[in-house]
């Protein structure tokens, strides 16, 4: 891998965004949820909902629109408690 690419990657901020949903029972649930939410926000990565945490997380380098986001949950008849979204620190491959 270039260089150049890994002092790029370096420099990107993501921010992670943790959604607590009611509503999820199973395995279709959480496929359903995470579809949701890369329709809504189209830029969103490594997306994953569990329904025992009854929460689902994704990164994006963006702030996302909350309000589009709960309405698109809402729509696929989940219950969106909460939304918060905090700068996230990548670990691994591209810290120094």
């Amino acid at each position: 891998m270039p260089a150049e690419f890994l002092k790029e990657r370096e420099d990107v901020t993501m921010i992670k965004t943790t959604l607590k949903i009611e509503g999820m029972m199973c395995g279709m649930c959480e496929a359903h949820i995470c579809d949701t939410i890369r329709n809504a926000v189209p830029s969103a990565k490594k997306v994953s909902a569990s329904r025992s945490k009854k929460e689902a997380v994704f990164l994006t380098e963006e702030k996302v629109d909350e309000d589009k986001l709960m309405s698109a949950i809402k729509a696929t008849g989940y219950e969106c408690l909460s939304i918060e979204s905090v700068p996230y620190e990548k670990k691994g491959w591209f810290k120094k």
